[in-house]
């Protein structure tokens, strides 16, 4: 048995998934995947490039990609949507202003041909404080409806400082995931 047919046979074993991880800068990224890694989250600067997170999710091994969303960094953005199996899209719903431009990098990701078979989960993030737009408000601001009907998609409130739907999103994103990917094991 030759050492590439060894590597196959535990990749196939390994059940993993590639993550990709954005949205506008300070959405929360980098302290959601701390956060459900059970890091520290009291120290997080800015995502200049990116940072790479493998966990154990379930039986599943997650490589998260978390990607800085600063304007100057959108356009590298591409440079790590190959073999993406699942987005995680974090927006800042306590501040309304940026949501305009949030719905136009979200549109423009939508159309890469990378992604197209990729479940998207959308948190809404920052729900613990005080005037955050809701979900349902959300959907309607980031016009969700004109999305390609076969997306598998799902919005989940979150905060990522208190943890709360964290969880629901990840377990709905990596069932969502396994459910296209191992359906025959």
């Amino acid at each position: 048995m030759g050492l590439l047919t060894i590597i196959r046979k535990v990749k196939r074993k390994e059940k993993e998934m590639r993550i990709f991880m954005v949205g506008l800068d300070n959405a929360g990224k980098t302290t959601i995947v701390k956060r459900i890694n059970g890091e520290d989250t009291s120290k997080i600067s800015p995502t200049l490039g990116f940072n790479i997170k493998t966990m154990q999710y379930n039986s599943f091994r997650l490589n998260i990609w978390d990607i800085g969303g600063q304007k100057t960094l959108r356009s590298y953005w591409r440079n790590y949507y190959e073999q993406t199996d699942g987005m995680v899209w974090v927006v800042d719903c306590s501040d309304s202003r940026r949501l305009d431009d949030c719905r136009h990098e979200l549109h423009g990701l939508l159309k890469e041909e990378k992604l197209m078979g990729a479940s998207l989960l959308i948190l809404a993030n920052k729900q613990d404080i005080k005037g955050a737009i809701q979900p349902e408000e959300l959907a309607k601001i980031l016009q969700l409806e004109v999305m390609d009907s076969s997306r598998h998609w799902k919005i989940v409130a979150c905060s990522a400082v208190t943890g709360e739907g964290l969880l629901t999103g990840f377990d709905w994103l990596v069932s969502d995931i396994a459910s296209r990917i191992y359906m025959l094991d």
